[in-house]
């Protein structure tokens, strides 16, 4: 067994073509009830047979008397505490902020037991008529990336009710990008067995009946599992992983992807806004959790008094620096006037520059301290990106630098620029922005395919503004024959395979972009401000392109999750 690449990462692959064996099964039910359980036993007994295999329950209340019922039957060795996500009650109060903390408690328990597969099983009937938990079950499948099998119940509907429940269940899950593998039709009498798998054989997908079984305690799980067996084999259920799947990247998967992407290389990452609260937030997260290491620009006692303030408990694993210790000034003085000495820098000059806590961080970078600089939550871009400029400089080879947003959908990631740093810029350079804005779509896990935007695609409208994006599309091919890439081209035909198919008919690019490079920088910034707030995108950055080192502007509003996503980002780019 193999792992696949971010895009496929909830799956494990067998070397047999396009086949992908599917090892994060989700158990979901319109109810949650009325043989979910059976169902859930019983593919638990199918997966152990294979696999070494954890249960992981999202969200269960604390009267849950099922899950260590599973746990008897897994072969993973783990207890409740860690096969188990949030109580139920926390979840239904912020389901947003349960989403990401599931996400670190489940992979957190597959790095503890070292399964190689999970059968996860969804929330239990509740009292509480929230309808909003199947949705959630939904989101929490993608976010788990994970294959669904379905539970629906027959008992109590009629044929054409079970189908219309059925065809909603799979709606549901596939709004949120899951692949359904089978549905499990319980309650169901086997005289009707028949007829209810012609019913719902039109949905490709298999079709399991089984009769009611009581499964509320320890005493009947030997009758539950025998009837599962009889009804849906081993086989059967092992031969329904077995199929071509796209696995969905949520935002909350994307977000624990970077942690985790961070920590397998560990790099030093310097802070220079030592002083501001969700900074050492922030930088305790990531500290807890080992993912980077952190230098902080500040006077330590103060710095770590006010984290006792806050509560954080993992401040001290940094390495603190102040500004006015010798040992580091003087040979970054000396640095500096080398830097500048163009400009006619004198030491007196430098020292004065040194004072700004933007550039003392900048230096740290340039003298090999750290791998990477974050900054920008309480000054401007300017302040972060002029002393990079100035002394880091860009790649070889690279005239400019630009910024992209990692704009992070429902079930992808793509790559929106320059929404940060070129006003208006040439063919030349759109071709150069378009480039970075590939390259770090690949550093990320994403195939980049290119949309070169305008207000007209493929020659439907004329003017300079289209000439020019015509121009950087065909530089762009020159410089990068092998990169997918269309221009001019609209957003919606970008976008949309299906107003693709009408705007930009035969263009195997067109629909399909996962890289929008914008126009100017009016454009870029309206776009992503526009995208993000109308459909609720997350938006990480923006990454600063083209510089030899990473160099990372926060904005001023940034939430303590916007800065530990680019302290992360910052650290993978400087992998």
């Amino acid at each position: 067994m193999i792992a696949t690449t971010m895009n496929d990462g909830p799956y494990h692959a067998d070397i047999k073509g396009d086949i992908v064996t599917v090892t994060r099964v989700y158990i979901a039910s319109p109810e949650g009830a009325n043989g979910r359980n059976v169902v859930a036993y019983g593919v638990l007994n199918a997966l152990t047979s294979k696999y070494k295999t954890m249960v992981f329950r999202p969200a269960v209340s604390n009267h849950d008397e099922f899950t260590p019922i599973l746990l008897a039957a897994s072969n993973a060795g783990l207890g409740v505490s860690l096969s188990t996500g949030l109580d139920v009650h926390k979840v239904r109060a912020d389901k947003d902020t349960a989403r990401g903390d599931i996400v670190g408690e489940f992979n957190y328990a597959m790095e503890v037991s070292r399964a190689n597969a999970a059968l996860i099983v969804g929330t239990d009937k509740s009292h509480v008529n929230d309808p909003t938990t199947y949705e959630f079950n939904a989101d929490v499948a993608a976010d788990l990336k994970a294959g669904v099998f379905l539970a629906v119940c027959t008992m109590d509907r009629w044929p054409h009710e079970l189908d219309e429940t059925v065809q909603l269940s799979i709606e549901g899950m596939r709004a949120a990008g899951n692949t359904v593998l089978g549905i499990f039709v319980t309650g169901c009498e086997p005289r009707h067995a028949f007829s209810v798998k012609e019913t719902l054989a039109k949905y490709g997908l298999p079709v399991w009946t089984l009769p009611q079984v009581p499964f509320t305690d320890e005493s009947t799980k030997d009758l539950a599992l025998e009837t599962f067996r009889k009804h849906a084999p081993i086989d059967e259920v092992l031969a329904a992983l077995d199929v071509d799947v796209t696995a969905p990247v949520t935002p909350y998967a994307f977000q624990f992807d970077l942690l985790g992407k961070a920590k397998s290389n560990k790099k030093t990452i310097v802070l220079p806004e030592g002083e501001e609260d969700r900074i050492i937030k922030a930088a305790d997260y990531l500290l807890e959790r080992e993912t980077v290491n952190l230098i902080i620009v500040g006077d330590k006692d103060a710095i770590l008094a006010r984290g006792r303030e806050l509560g954080l408990n993992s401040l001290g694993r940094a390495r603190f620096q102040a500004m006015d210790d010798e040992n580091v000034l003087k040979p970054m003085v000396a640095k500096l006037c080398e830097l500048r000495a163009k400009k006619g820098m004198t030491e007196e000059q430098a020292r004065k520059q040194l004072t700004d806590a933007g550039y003392f961080g900048t230096m740290l970078v340039v003298l090999g301290y750290a791998d990477g600089l974050v900054s920008g939550s309480v000054h401007s871009t300017a302040n972060t990106v002029r002393p990079a400029l100035q002394v880091i400089k860009t790649k070889p080879g690279q005239k400019l630098v630009s910024g992209a947003f990692l704009m992070c959908f429902k079930d992808h990631v793509a790559v929106f620029a320059d929404c940060a740093i070129n006003l208006n810029p040439d063919a030349e350079q759109l071709s150069e922005i378009a480039l970075q804005s590939a390259e770090t779509a690949r550093a990320f896990g994403i195939d980049p395919k290119v949309g070169m935007l305008s207000y007209s695609t493929l020659g439907s409208g004329k003017g300079p503004d289209v000439d020019l994006v015509e121009e950087a599309t065909k530089l762009l091919k020159e410089k990068a024959p092998d990169l997918p890439v269309v221009g001019p081209i609209q957003f919606d035909a970008a976008w949309s395979p299906t107003v693709a198919a009408t705007k930009a008919k035969g263009n195997d690019v067109a629909g399909h972009v996962n890289v929008f490079v914008f126009p100017d920088l009016c454009a870029g910034n309206i776009g992503y401000k526009a995208v993000q707030r109308s459909s609720g995108a997350l938006a990480i950055g923006p990454v600063l392109q083209g510089l030899n080192k990473p160099v990372n502007d926060l904005s001023r509003g940034a939430l303590v999750q916007d800065i530990i996503n680019t302290i992360a980002l910052t650290a993978i780019e400087a992998q």
